[in-house]
């Protein structure tokens, strides 16, 4: 007999033998032999090592089949926490000698963030192997939250505050050279995601992890994020996002690995039983590759999971044969078409090849998370019944649908269960989160594209629809019109696949994200499904924040003196604990503390805006801020009409006026969609208005146009803190909820905004004579459109004004601005600028004279910290967990801290 090759044949023999399984060599089982073999004392370990780990029922034997010997020594050099300035020092150090390979005389700031960035990520793991560990053991019902986005700013800050161990690294840099802050900023924002929507998301993974919930989030390891924003000639330029150049936040698991299917075929057939069986055959298969984010919690040794997927080509990187043929080019495009699924966030749709490589993204990622779960669970060997009483998934929007045609897949085609037992599974596993009334918003994918790309799924769909257009047809025998209403299929041409309603019915649960949104979506979009239902599938969860990186991380200062008063920093764990500052609002000290605080946080930011601008701004002027996704329905361009209208006011007054004028500095962050043109054409107007008035003598300090590039989490948290007022102004009924109004309110920030939204709850909660609200009522808005087309329309003359200004070219070129114009004079004004611009211009005097008296601005700032108790992610996720998820925190034991 020949040598054995590598394939698994003799090199003799003709005839191949089956090729055997390749896998890495952790997983190989050690063979099960019985008794003992050699010497009388000598061992031999039988128990098999794998890769993701053991099932609960399996962990116990093989733990107690690892002789004593092996279990000392690995405790033995198990490693321990650092908790000293000399152990950071020496870990970090450490790190920068050999992870790093750099030496005392190169190692620069990147390089000492680095070092100290990996002593606190061994740290975390430790916490992350043992949560990890305790959560299989206990063995119960656990949450997935899945979401295309997760902006979860730096990471290196965060850490250091949840371990509590900040303090130890300021020293421990201190004497190796470096500042803490020069350190921190060294650090990258994570690129994966854009707004609220990603934000929520990784605020609702801090407080999983704080409140000890056994949780894990799923999302796309995007390797350029959205895009960096450039301001260029006052456009947005949309560039890569190279944020993955060095991220020791994240371990590649390359040996956790999904093959995923795209396009192909579906063939069915009758087994020997009769039974109609189906399967996906075909078309191409990409793989996806776990990397895993540890989430540390706040004075907790539970540290979550985050697993983001990147994908590959199936087939390998490179094809030989083509590139020995002289096809270079398409030698690699197997890999290329493979690495575009997870390149962008939300590459643009403005082009069909572009809304199929969004879908294919959205199910790239659903497809390897569900599997992943479902893994998961049958290592557990219980039977299907008890899916749902292991698992709970929770949809953040409409892009992660695709999970609930993915589940029945599963469970029908792959593990033979029958429809209604299956479909009972997937409705009682998912709830659907809710984050918008606006339609352009509510995803539909085009039926021919689904055809193509996944057919077994809108086969699937298709059959979702029948039954539940069938219970309709029951319930409701009179109401045939009702069945085009509710149809998942939307009868347009082409037909649509309308992503909402599936989500809704196949969820147990539904909820908005604050009161007004979940009433709005009752009446509205979701009308009939509230008849079809009733009331008690819909629910409310008002969106919140984690204090822990809004206040403690954000403003320290002010963590530290609210401590102060409240004796400890407990309030980061219950922020309703902050309603005992109200009983401080009078003591004169506190109070220029406050304000000291205030003012420092202004400054800093002014520097920032003198260093990435190049303007200088008086930090003694009223911060009015707008940061948030540029969109008409959040209406930027209210907010820059109403600063030309100022200007063309200071303009026009005598120098007496001038002196008795409030200075204001008006800032501007956010990035508009790449193909979203009239959002771009109002960061331009922003910039040009910016160009003119900060260098208009005239004006001088009393205005200042400040747009701020590329804002993401790490800028929002120098911009926060130093707002005296901040802007959420959108037409009432759109806003879901927002989250940043809560941001601006804790930090000790006004508001200045519409009866929309998490507005509302805020003005409840903090008192109406401490926020300034304005303009029409969610009520009123339909009339109010249906009269700008059918009835005569008149342009408010102080806007008029306005527009008047733009057009005769103060600001540049005006053909540049038309559309926008025109949009508002011309076409409808659908997000109501015309309409609500008085009472805006009106209420934005009345916070001038506000903000001039000095102590009523401090009692209101202090009032709407100190009421701001409500909006924690904490209370969120605790009504979640009780009213949609069903699962219990798993609290660590004490003697694993």
């Amino acid at each position: 007999m020949g040598p054995t090759n590598k394939a698994g044949t003799t090199a003799a023999s003709s005839t191949p033998l089956p090729s055997r399984e390749r896998r890495p060599s952790t997983s190989a089982p050690i063979t099960d032999l019985q008794g003992p073999v050699g010497p009388a004392n000598f061992t031999r370990p039988k128990h098999k090592r794998t890769v993701t780990g053991f099932g609960p029922g399996e962990i116990k034997s093989v733990e107690a089949s690892i002789p004593e010997p092996q279990r000392a020594a690995w405790r033995k050099f198990t490693p321990k926490p650092f908790s000293t300035t000399e152990e950071f020092e020496k870990e970090t150090v450490r790190h920068i000698e050999t992870t790093l390979a750099r030496s005392l005389y190169n190692c620069d700031e990147a390089a000492a963030y680095a070092g100290t960035a990996l002593a606190f990520r061994d740290r975390l793991v430790l916490d992350w192997n043992k949560t990890q560990q305790t959560q299989t053991f206990a063995d119960q019902k656990r949450i997935y939250y899945l979401s295309l986005e997760f902006l979860m700013g730096r990471a290196l800050d965060n850490a250091m505050l949840n371990v509590d161990k900040k303090d130890v690294a300021r020293e421990g840099l201190d004497d190796l050279g470096f500042r803490m802050e020069d350190i921190i900023s060294q650090e990258h924002d994570a690129a994966l995601g854009n707004g609220g929507l990603g934000r929520l998301a990784a605020c609702f993974l801090d407080s999983m992890a704080s409140l000890n919930y056994p949780a894990w989030g799923y999302g796309l390891r995007y390797r350029y994020g959205i895009f960096k924003q450039e301001i260029v000639d006052g456009y947005q330029v949309e560039v890569p996002d190279y944020w993955l150049d060095f991220n020791p936040w994240e371990f590649p698991r390359h040996d956790i690995t999904v093959d995923v299917q795209f396009y192909g075929n579906v063939n069915r057939w009758q087994d020997d039983e009769g039974k109609q069986q189906s399967s996906w055959e075909g078309g191409e298969i990409v793989k996806a590759i776990a990397f895993d984010v540890p989430i540390p919690g706040y004075k907790t040794p539970t540290c979550n999971n985050l697993r983001l997927w990147g994908s590959k080509a199936a087939s390998g990187e490179f094809d030989f044969q083509k590139f020995n043929s002289g096809e270079y080019e398409s030698s690699v495009a197997d890999q290329q078409r493979a690495e575009t699924i997870s390149a962008v966030l939300y590459p643009n749709d403005n082009l069909e090849r572009g809304k199929e490589l969004r879908l294919k993204q959205q199910y790239f990622w659903c497809a390897a998370s569900l599997y992943d779960i479902v893994r998961r669970f049958k290592k557990s060997k219980r039977p299907w019944k008890d899916f749902t009483s292991q698992v709970a998934i929770q949809l953040n929007d409409t892009h992660p649908t695709l999970a609930i045609p993915e589940l029945l897949r599963i469970l029908i085609d792959i593990e033979g269960l029958e429809w209604d037992e299956a479909w009972n599974i997937v409705q009682k596993t998912f709830g659907y989160t809710n984050h918008t009334v606006l339609p352009e918003a509510l995803e539909k994918w085009s039926v021919p594209l689904m055809q193509h790309l996944l057919p077994r799924h809108l086969q699937i769909i298709y059959d979702i629809n029948l039954h539940f257009l069938q219970f309709v047809e029951r319930n409701f025998p009179k109401d045939r019109e009702m069945l085009s209403r509710v149809s998942i299929i939307e009868e347009s041409s082409p037909q649509m696949v309308r992503m909402a309603y599936l989500a809704l019915i196949g969820s147990h649960k539904v909820n908005g994200v604050a009161e007004l949104h979940s009433d709005l979506i009752k009446t509205t979009i979701f009308k009939d499904f509230v008849k079809i239902y009733g009331p008690d599938k819909f629910t409310n969860v008002t969106n919140g924040i984690t204090p822990r990186r809004w206040l403690h991380q954000a403003n320290p200062r002010l963590s530290e003196l609210i401590a102060s008063k409240l004796g400890g920093h407990e309030f980061l764990k219950d922020l309703t604990l902050l309603h005992k500052l109200e009983s401080f609002v009078d003591e004169k000290e506190f109070r220029k503390d406050f304000r000291d605080i205030k003012y420092a946080n202004k400054v800093r930011l002014a520097k920032h805006i003198k260093e990435h601008n190049g303007v200088t701004v008086n930090p003694a002027a009223l911060f009015d801020v707008q940061v948030k996704r540029i969109h008409e329905y959040k209406r930027q361009q209210l907010n820059i009409f109403g600063v030309i209208h100022r200007y063309l006011q200071l303009k026009s007054m005598s120098a007496e006026d001038k002196k008795k004028a409030q200075p204001r500095v008006s800032i501007f962050g956010g990035k508009a969609a790449p193909g979203y043109w009239m959002a771009k054409t109002v960061i331009h107007l922003v910039n040009q208005v910016g160009k003119v008035v900060n260098s208009d003598p005239d004006v001088g300090d009393l205005l200042k146009v400040i747009f701020l590039e590329d804002y993401n989490v790490s800028k929002a948290e120098i911009i926060t803190p130093a707002s005296d007022i901040s802007e959420h102004i959108s037409t009432a009924g759109t806003e879901a909820s927002g989250t940043s109004n809560m941001k601006f309110c804790l930090n000790g920030g006004l508001i200045i905004g519409t009866c929309d939204g998490a507005n509302i709850e805020i003005t409840r909660e903090i008192g109406e004579q401490n926020i300034f609200l304005f303009g029409n009522l969610a009520e009123d808005v339909e009339d109010l459109r249906h009269a700008h087309l059918y009835e005569k329309y008149e342009l408010d003359p102080q806007l008029a004004k306005v527009f008047e200004s733009i057009r005769s070219g103060t600001f540049g070129d005006a053909g540049q601005f038309g559309a926008l114009l025109n949009g508002i004079v011309e076409h409808g004004d659908y997000y109501l600028v015309s309409d609500d611009f008085a009472s805006y211009v009106k209420t934005q005097e009345l916070i001038d004279e506000s903000f001039k008296n000095t102590e009523e601005w401090t009692s209101k700032m202090i009032l709407s910290v100190a009421r701001m108790g409500f909006f924690s992610s904490d209370r969120c996720i605790d009504e979640y967990a009780e009213a949609i998820w069903n699962v219990e925190p798993l609290v660590p034991k004490e003697d694993e801290k």
